[in-house]
């Protein structure tokens, strides 16, 4: 028989660090989620990326306690800050440029992001990234 879900929930956690201090642990101990469980099996998928990436994380808990995680790919904002060595974006992105990326950047942010984009090809995908860095005030170059 199939077990039954309770529900989902959605964390943002950095790789490698997921402890029970919060945000982590209340938003896990209100729903019944075994906290330790859950951070030694994140810790474990998470050990092959960047430690400290943000990582959406999409836990679905079921009545039996026992849960399931989706680790998606850090947000392209992350990469994108990270390319042009920046600490934030543009207060104003419309009127200010805070820092450049390379379209070579860009395809490779593209190309790590793929499989969370709602891109056919990679082209597509860049589409999107582009989209991101134009809202954040970071303009491509070449």
């Amino acid at each position: 028989m199939a077990k039954k879900v309770a529900g989902t929930m959605k964390l943002q956690v950095p790789a490698g660090q997921a402890n029970p201090s919060p945000p982590v642990g209340p938003a896990l101990g209100q729903r019944g989620i075994n906290i330790m469980e859950f951070c030694k099996a994140f810790n474990a998928k998470t050990q092959d990326m960047e430690p400290g990436a943000p990582c959406p994380t999409i836990i679905t808990y079921y009545q039996d306690k026992s849960f399931s995680m989706d680790i998606k790919t850090p947000p392209a904002s992350y990469f994108l800050k990270k390319a042009a060595k920046l600490k934030s974006g543009a207060n104003n992105p419309s009127r200010e440029t805070v820092g450049s990326v390379t379209t070579a950047q860009l395809r490779e942010i593209a190309e790590a992001k793929m499989k969370d984009l709602s891109a056919n090809d990679v082209d597509q995908a860049m589409k999107i990234i582009l989209g991101s860095a134009k809202s954040m005030g970071i303009e491509v170059k070449g």
